[in-house]
């Protein structure tokens, strides 16, 4: 089974805190909202290389959905990607466990395949929410602080979690 690399946007690869000179600054208009991003262009490559040398699906798992192929991929090298539907946080059912909106989501997407969540908003709770609701095992959510962003340390973890757990299909 293919395992998965899942993708925030806001506060992953679009850090909320200030920014470091290698992140670019972007408009993205959608509808008749205009918003602006920091965007990194090496992420694309290095989520590339990670997904190739783990034998990795890359997929969205942001609100953004569809629009991240549109504005996000391009600008830091990716191709289009599947896309987890968050549908609307309004219409999510009440939580159990204290786990954002966007975990039942990525449970039902994923099934029983592996997975890495690189996200700023999964705590304890949505990890509790896999293992007890969804009886998950074979997943690893990845924190990042939404200050700095993705880091080289958070794709070592994944490197090392897919490894070691035997997920990887890498060469």
């Amino acid at each position: 089974m293919k395992p998965l690399l899942l993708l925030d946007v806001d506060g992953v690869l679009n850090p909320m805190g200030r920014p470091t000179p290698d992140f670019r600054r972007y408009r993205c208009t959608i509808g008749t909202d205009v918003y602006t991003v920091h965007l990194n262009p090496r992420h694309g490559r290095r989520l590339l290389e990670l997904a190739v040398v783990t034998g990795s699906e890359l997929v969205w798992a942001t609100t953004w959905e569809h629009h991240a192929n549109d504005w996000i991929a391009p600008r830091i090298g990716l191709p289009s990607l599947p896309v987890i539907s968050m549908g609307s946080s309004s219409d999510a059912p009440a939580s159990e466990y204290g786990e954002m909106f966007k975990t039942p989501h990525v449970a039902a997407y994923a099934g029983q395949r592996p997975f890495v969540w690189f996200d700023d908003q999964v705590w304890a709770e949505d990890e509790e929410y896999l293992r007890v609701h969804q009886g998950l095992a074979d997943f690893l959510l990845v924190h990042v602080d939404p200050r700095q962003g993705l880091t080289s340390r958070h794709l070592g973890m994944a490197h090392e979690w897919l490894t070691l757990t035997g997920f990887s299909q890498g060469s």
